[in-house]
């Protein structure tokens, strides 16, 4: 099916960004300990039985290619301290992982300190949509802070929940 481009692509992105997310680091690990990780904005829950959970990576992405050969992943909700390592994980850093403080999950996959939550995923598929890939990941486990906020992307810009008020 061909699609015709009707909407400018900046336009599209300025209007989207209208729209406030969270902000999570997908990490995994390789069969010889190579750690990998990827910032997304576009995490969300798919299905509660059975529990299911999405992203949508760049096909480009190379992160997301290391990540994908392992079969699993897992979900780090950043707190809004943690832009900083937000800000590693979207780079093209050689080790994303040097410097940012972190132990591993219940699956033995990277888990960054301080997160406000992490989830534990065995991909579950893999679908190719436009220019992203719709990756859904079944639960294997899961834990959250008690306290602590989000941090939020929003018009282009980190936000705290304090902060969107002025944005």
């Amino acid at each position: 099916m061909e699609h015709i481009a009707l909407v400018d692509p900046k336009h599209f992105r300025d209007v989207l960004g209208s729209y406030p997310t969270g902000v999570c680091v997908v990490t995994s690990r390789g069969e010889e300990g190579q750690r990998w990780g990827l910032a997304v904005g576009s995490f969300t829950s798919i299905s509660l039985d059975p529990p299911l959970v999405g992203f949508l990576p760049d096909k480009r992405s190379r992160s997301w290619a290391q990540i994908g050969e392992t079969g699993q992943f897992c979900v780090n909700v950043l707190a809004s301290e943690q832009l900083e390592a937000c800000q590693r994980f979207a780079s093209r850093h050689d080790d994303k992982f040097e410097g940012i403080a972190h132990g591993t999950s219940p699956a033995g996959l990277p888990l960054l300190d301080n997160v406000l939550a992490w989830i534990d995923c065995d991909i579950e598929r893999v679908v190719e949509i436009g220019d992203h890939l719709l990756v859904v990941g079944a639960v294997r486990a899961m834990e959250r802070r008690d306290e602590g906020a989000p941090l939020i992307f929003y018009r282009g810009g980190y936000h705290t929940l304090a902060g969107l008020e002025d944005a």
